[in-house]
């Protein structure tokens, strides 16, 4: 009979660690006795182990439900770096890969499969993993399921469809942040049995929550890095933004490098081995930086710009300290990034009637009549379809990414990646150089007024926009870039017209919105709600952050944390108000022992003492030989 290795006994094999840590060996018990099990462990708590542990105790195959292919993907390459057999099904497979892939599984000694909750629509799928033996089911992200969530997905309600399949196989639903609703609408929509629910504490007694107002952040940050000399986060809303930031960290003579979701794969993980090595001290990044990231001794996480929503803020604040010393969070903000922010969030959320009519406009872009249903993709562009409906690129893209969580449409990932230019000859040539037309300058002339840095680095260009500015159409301004490209002034790089949109139900216009209109309401909802929420946290200066926190949790605490901007400036206003006080005693009382303060002010003697001598440096009191206080 095989020697099945016990929980422990693999942690230290493939981990390397002696002992588990927070709730994780009594999940993994639960798991053991096939409980359903739901675990919300904040950031950094180590939740991946909680399913692959008992995995691997257990003979069979682990299946992993995650909704993004980065992290599948993060997650099947550590494992294998332990030797533990891990497997994805790749977005473009085909039938015949899908097959040879689960013959793998079934005779290669795999122990996890990796899969998206979309996948498990394909009944083929849903067929070949009753074929193989199955010992846990794994949803990562749980939170995805509930429309109360921040990241709410249509597909992660399908889930409960591998139940029918697999009554019998227990299922563990992790997350990081979830309020009580969430977790309720979790266990709900997993028609989890009698589920075992392990909830850590949010609390995290050696992180300080900071969030400053500063007009001038840059110089802020600064004064950051002066006083901290280790490994730094600092978070910012867009991708261009990360890398000026870095360049700008990196004049004042501090060691930074960037990081954002649109990076080939080869410079994510030279910034990442840069940042982890300690070589460069400061990462400046999107929040596409997260995933798998387990550094201990992260000092300070900077936000820039204002978080998502106070779950982004949590996950992100919580990569610093884990080591357990003493780290900060630290919000720099000031009116424009509030304005800045409802402008971005609140007021790109489209109303039911928005979605509806791009919805429509679709259909007439590509023609497609009443009742018909193409199941051929389409060629699509989506900066020429805002630009021929004169529709707002942000608020579209959202309506685009709502269409396609409810099973509307499918869009290849890229459908609104941009083209971009680079100059290969120096500004100096370009200025005496002979054009062939007139055209061709006065483009050059537009191109180096409009993008910064062209002449340096790929700036990624709109010809829509182009074209719009300068009055012309943007199938003229293609060619000409095409015309400067062949005569070597500069690198051209068109977004790709094989941008595909798939339509997946009939066209029924408002019928088809109407029967998701309920839930899309309720998301739209939720969306205004966490954005008002955060707005709320940002301008709270009354209630410790750490409570704030808490409470917005489902966690009843009053316990103040001392070391959050609220705590500390209340500590200050005290501490003036003892030195009044203590004044205040002496003007009655005239010679005063400092016993008779303590008893009079009722205030413990540390602190009395420490004001007394604060009185006395600053002559604002004097002392007799009989140490008695008086008002010199």
């Amino acid at each position: 009979k095989k020697c099945i290795m016990l929980p422990k006994e693999i942690l230290q094999k493939y981990w390397g660690h002696h002992s588990f840590r927070n709730s994780q060996e009594e999940i993994i018990d639960a798991i053991l006795c096939k409980k359903d099990v739901v675990a919300l462990l904040p950031t950094g708590a180590g939740k991946s182990l909680c399913y692959q542990i008992p995995a691997l105790v257990n003979e069979g195959i682990c299946l992993v439900i995650s909704p993004l292919i980065s992290l599948m993907k993060d997650q099947t390459e550590q494992l294998e770096k332990k030797g533990i057999k891990a497997l994805t099904i790749k977005s473009n497979a085909t039938t015949d890969e899908i097959v040879s892939l689960f013959d793998n599984l079934k005779f290669g000694r795999y122990k996890f499969l990796y899969i998206s909750p979309e996948r498990l629509q394909s009944e083929l799928i849903l067929q070949k993993i009753k074929e193989i033996s199955i010992n846990l089911i794994a949803v990562d992200e749980a939170h995805c399921i509930s429309e109360w969530g921040h990241d709410f997905r249509p597909s992660y309600r399908l889930i409960n469809k591998i139940r029918e399949v697999l009554p019998q196989i227990n299922i563990i639903a992790l997350t990081a942040t979830a309020t009580k609703k969430v977790i309720v609408d979790i266990v709900e929509n997993l028609s989890l049995k009698n589920a075992s629910i392990f909830k850590k504490s949010f609390y995290r007694k050696n992180l300080a929550y900071q969030i400053h107002r500063s007009e001038n952040k840059l110089g802020k940050l600064e004064q950051i890095f002066k006083k901290n000399p280790f490994p730094t986060i600092v978070y910012v809303n867009s991708r261009k933004k990360t890398e000026d930031i870095s360049n700008f960290i990196n004049t004042k003579g501090y060691s930074s490098t960037f990081y954002h979701g649109g990076m080939p794969p080869n410079d994510k993980s030279k910034a990442f081995d840069l940042w982890m090595k300690e070589d460069t001290l400061i990462m400046v990044a999107t929040n596409a930086f997260g995933m798998g990231i387990d550094k201990a001794n992260v000092k300070v996480v900077v936000h820039l710009d204002l978080p998502a929503s106070i779950e982004n803020y949590v996950q992100e604040a919580g990569r610093g300290g884990r080591n357990g010393d003493k780290s900060f969070s630290v919000v720099l903000q000031n009116e424009n990034d509030i304005i800045s922010y409802k402008r971005n969030t609140i007021e790109n959320i489209p109303t039911i009637k928005e979605i509806k009519e791009v919805h429509q406009k679709l259909y007439q872009y590509f023609q497609i009549a009443r009742g018909e249903h193409i199941q051929e993709p389409f060629d699509f562009n989506f900066l020429a379809f805002c630009s021929l409906y004169k529709l707002a690129h942000k608020k579209t893209t959202n309506i685009f990414q709502i269409l396609k969580k409810n099973g509307i449409i499918a869009l290849h990932p890229k459908f609104n990646k941009k083209s971009s230019i680079l100059f290969t000859i120096s500004s100096r040539q370009l200025i005496n150089y002979n054009f062939n037309s007139k055209f061709s300058e006065k483009l050059i002339d537009f191109l180096m007024r409009s993008y910064g840095g062209v002449f340096q680095k790929e700036i990624k260009i709109n010809e829509f926009d182009i074209a719009k500015k300068m009055q012309l159409n943007s199938k003229s301004i293609k060619e000409e870039l095409k015309k400067l490209e062949e005569s070597n002034i500069l690198n051209y790089n068109e977004a790709g017209f094989h941008q595909e949109l798939l339509f997946l139900v009939p066209r029924e216009d408002d019928i088809t919105i109407n029967s998701v209109s309920k839930t899309i309401k309720n998301y739209l909802t939720q969306q205004i709600k966490k954005s008002e929420e955060l707005i709320s946290f940002i301008n709270n200066n009354s209630i410790c952050r750490n409570i704030q926190l808490l409470n917005y949790f489902g966690e009843d605490t009053k316990t103040a944390c001392q070391i959050c901007d609220v705590c500390i400036s209340e500590k200050k206003n005290n501490s003036k108000d003892i030195s009044k006080k203590i004044i205040a005693v002496l003007k009655k009382q005239k010679e005063t022992s400092q016993e008779e303060i303590i008893a009079l002010l009722n205030t413990d003697e540390k602190t009395i003492l420490i004001h007394l001598r604060y009185l006395l440096s600053t002559d604002s009191i004097g002392i007799t030989t009989n140490n008695k206080f008086f008002i010199s």
